[in-house]
């Protein structure tokens, strides 16, 4: 039988000081579904908790509870509780008080006060601990008391926002299996904030893939895993080979210089596409077999206690491959990758180089160079001689745009990602106008601002009479 929606979220947009933080959220969420909200650190999934929990108005959009509309509830209105990582347990009180504060203040009699808190504190595996001040408890212990304490009121949702954050690794993943049987006793909708991708495919029905302030994916973790939306996802669950490819046709790819049966369809013809195969899923064999696709030279070999990974150099790209049979550093091996495990995404960037349009503002022969308007900003281009108030169409190549080493760039830039794709990193970057792809061989950090500029001896230049839309790749 079908669940019915619990909780819905309506095209929320939310700004602060000119930053967009949340762009067009919707989201559905059924009753009695443990729903995670994954990310990197400011990708908005905290946000989100909040305007859920009615602790932030959204600037846009709309909150459904159950089908009612929700915005101006207050949070002690809504049928909603919230576990911080930091617990916000009151120190003064002890494990009992601070459980019963929620009940007292809804004026239960004392004999129910009583029996709810002892019923939550055997749930949560506390039993025999009412009386222990907070303070002399264990960090999971306090993380128990915490959720106890939300709980005990019965929300119809519980928000949890990193919980697990404080506790060390042997305890963490001891408290996903917890949290997880907690939820599937008290059959309560748990939303659960993490940036920790193992928590997220551990504990969940389905994860929401979050960035930048949009929704990147949504599907149970073995979707999100093996299916991943984009490159974005893919480099952010788990571990995986992402490289640049072109689907030949249907059914047929090339990367790594070779061609590779696949099952996807459905691309045009020579479309670019991003290669995904995980490290699992590259079988080894000996060089000389007749089934090998590829071959490379083991660079390192790391015991991973169920696998070994191995680092293979093919041909300039690295692979990585996870074994539970170590190959030596410096043997050379053969792969297969059967086509099964071929996932075949289109790519975060639009199109395989920055296309834009640029007027002339100025021009020097003498100095066989003119002046650009880039998002109202005037830049030289060398070695290039165009009339003044032409409106030119140039490519330019990711090998094209740099970051400026001595912080005097063109244009300021946000980092929205950073993949490796086997030989380079693939850095897209967005400006005030525009969206600007970079192949680097730096490993920059991702929502971090860098001034950037362009070589354009990689570009070239095309003449056009009537004038566009002023902006990257829109041509």
């Amino acid at each position: 039988m079908a669940k019915n929606l619990v909780l819905s979220l309506k095209d929320i947009f939310v700004q602060f000081d000119g930053e967009v933080i949340l762009n067009g959220i919707d989201l559905d969420i059924k009753d009695e579904e443990f729903v995670t909200l994954l990310g990197p650190s400011g990708c908005g999934k905290t946000t989100t908790l909040r305007i859920i929990g009615g602790f932030l108005d959204p600037e846009r959009g709309d909150v459904y509870f159950e089908d009612k509309r929700i915005n101006d509830l207050p949070p002690n209105k809504r049928n909603v509780n919230t576990v911080f990582q930091k617990y916000a347990l009151f120190p003064h009180l002890n494990v009992f008080e601070n459980v019963a504060f929620g009940l007292r203040l809804k004026k239960l009699s004392k004999a129910e006060i009583e029996k709810q808190v002892k019923r939550m504190l055997a749930i949560v595996d506390l039993k025999g601990y009412e009386k222990r001040p907070v303070s002399k408890l264990s960090g999971g212990q306090q993380q128990r008391v915490a959720i106890a304490r939300a709980l005990v009121c019965g929300p119809k949702v519980l928000l949890l926002d990193e919980p697990l954050g404080a506790l060390d690794l042997k305890l963490r993943k001891d408290m996903q299996i917890e949290l997880k049987q907690l939820q599937q006793q008290l059959k309560t909708t748990f939303i659960y904030v993490t940036h920790d991708q193992e928590e997220a495919l551990t504990m969940s029905d389905r994860v929401v893939v979050m960035n930048n302030g949009k929704i990147e994916q949504i599907g149970t973790p073995i979707d999100i895993y093996n299916e991943p939306a984009n490159a974005f996802v893919a480099d952010f669950i788990g571990e995986a080979n992402i490289l640049n490819g072109v689907m030949l046709e249907d059914c047929l790819v090339r990367f790594l210089g070779r061609k590779f049966k696949c099952v996807d369809k459905g691309f045009k013809p020579n479309q670019p596409v991003d290669i995904v195969v995980r490290p699992e899923d590259v079988e080894v064999l000996s060089p000389d077999d007749e089934n090998a696709q590829l071959q490379g030279v083991v660079t390192d070999a790391v015991f991973k206690g169920v696998h070994y990974e191995m680092s293979i150099d093919c041909d300039g790209f690295w692979i990585l491959i996870h074994s539970t049979a170590c190959q030596p550093v410096g043997a050379r091996i053969g792969m297969r990758i059967v086509p099964d495990n071929i996932h075949i995404m289109n790519k975060l960037f639009p199109t395989a180089d920055n296309i834009f349009i640029a007027k002339v503002v100025s021009c020097s022969p003498e100095e066989n160079s003119i002046q650009i308007e880039i998002e109202g900003k005037n830049v030289e281009v060398k070695n290039q001689s165009y009339p003044e108030g032409v409106l030119l169409k140039i490519t330019l190549p990711p090998q094209g745009v740099y970051i400026a080493g001595d912080g005097n760039g063109d244009l300021e830039a946000y980092i929205e990602s950073v993949i490796y794709k086997g030989e380079h990193n693939e850095i897209i970057l967005e400006t005030d106008e525009s969206k600007w792809i970079m192949d680097s061989d730096q490993d920059e950090q991702v929502a971090t601002y860098v001034p950037i500029c362009f070589n354009f001896e990689k570009a070239t230049f095309e003449v056009i009479k009537e004038e566009g839309a002023v902006g990257n790749n829109e041509i």
